[in-house]
């Protein structure tokens, strides 16, 4: 990962993994884009704002807010925006055939042609890489739709344990297939309990994969743990080996913090890291700050299986083979 600084803007720009691709350092989350306080007018006023200060990197989802980021976000990406951003969204489809309609619905929300990076959204279970990698699976569908000029990259994203991030890495290094990017949470819980830092950020960095970090707060929860400030959660996922930092920006205060953690970003050294993460250690101990890691409340996927659409032919055959 290299990286450089604008002195206008005062963003830090950082190499995607092996793409050679700039993206800004902080990327902007689609998910509270479309939360019940953001109107449509903010969410295009945040987005270009951000936009207008530096940030490039756009995040998004096929199912965030049943559709309305995204199409809040196309909004937002006319008049010349789309030009300025590398934007990536995810899809939840298993099978190539929901995977295919997932991302052209995605498409045309977003108004746009192609899509920078497109990512398998929730890899949280040990069955979906192999779902994914089927040969009438998601992944499939996706390389095709890099072959038709859908989409440029392809990553894969998931909140529950990093062995299944590895898991996921192994069945695809098993198909000859390496992932443009990566997305996990990164946060100064997460150091303490099922680490993904720990755990998965080596083997990225090992064959240079774009490191994505999400829930660097999860959602205010590590906040309420009243042990670190926002701009010490940030300052911390940034100077961990992302390419990205993503983070949810809901009003125009919020992504004013944001830029303010870049501005003032130093790295911190060895031990400048363990006094951080020495104030989170007890409370980081059993998971309980990282919802996404310890409950279902956030697996989408769980709550809408038909989200992944059909388990493999093959798998139905021997089901319906079993005596």
């Amino acid at each position: 990962m290299s990286e450089s600084a604008s002195n206008t803007q005062k963003m830090l720009y950082r190499t995607l993994g092996s793409t050679g691709e700039k993206v800004s350092a902080l990327g902007l989350g689609g998910w509270h884009l479309s939360l019940k306080h953001v109107d449509e007018q903010l969410a295009i006023r945040i987005v270009r704002t951000a936009i207008d200060r530096g940030i490039t990197f756009m995040d998004n989802s096929w199912d965030y807010n049943g559709g309305a980021s995204e199409i809040r976000m196309g909004k937002a990406l006319r008049d010349g925006y789309r030009d300025k951003v590398f934007l990536m969204t995810k899809i939840d489809g298993r099978s190539k055939k929901e995977a295919t309609r997932q991302l052209d619905e995605s498409l045309q929300r977003l108004q746009v042609d192609c899509i920078d990076l497109v990512q398998h959204h929730e890899i949280i279970r040990y069955e979906d890489p192999h779902r994914v990698f089927d040969e009438e699976g998601a992944n499939p569908a996706l390389m095709e739709a890099r072959e038709a000029g859908k989409l440029r990259y392809i990553g894969f994203t998931g909140h529950k344990d990093p062995q299944i991030h590895l898991h996921m890495l192994e069945v695809a290094a098993e198909r000859n297939f390496k992932f443009d990017a990566v997305q996990m949470p990164l946060n100064v819980m997460d150091a303490h309990y099922r680490s993904f830092a720990k755990l998965v950020v080596p083997e990225l960095v090992k064959h240079n994969i774009g490191i994505l970090g999400m829930k660097s707060m999860a959602n205010g929860s590590i906040l309420r743990s009243n042990t670190v400030t926002a701009i010490e959660c940030l300052h911390y996922a940034l100077n961990l080996p992302t390419s990205v930092v993503i983070t949810g920006i809901d009003s125009m205060e919020i992504l004013d913090q944001a830029l303010e953690a870049v501005r003032t970003f130093q790295p911190m050294n060895d031990q400048e890291v363990r006094d951080l993460l020495a104030k989170t250690a007890s409370s980081a101990s059993g998971g309980s700050f990282e919802p996404f890691k310890t409950s279902s409340i956030y697996d989408g996927t769980a709550q809408n299986p038909d989200w992944l659409g059909e388990e493999p032919q093959r798998i139905q055959q021997l089901m319906s083979a079993r005596p």
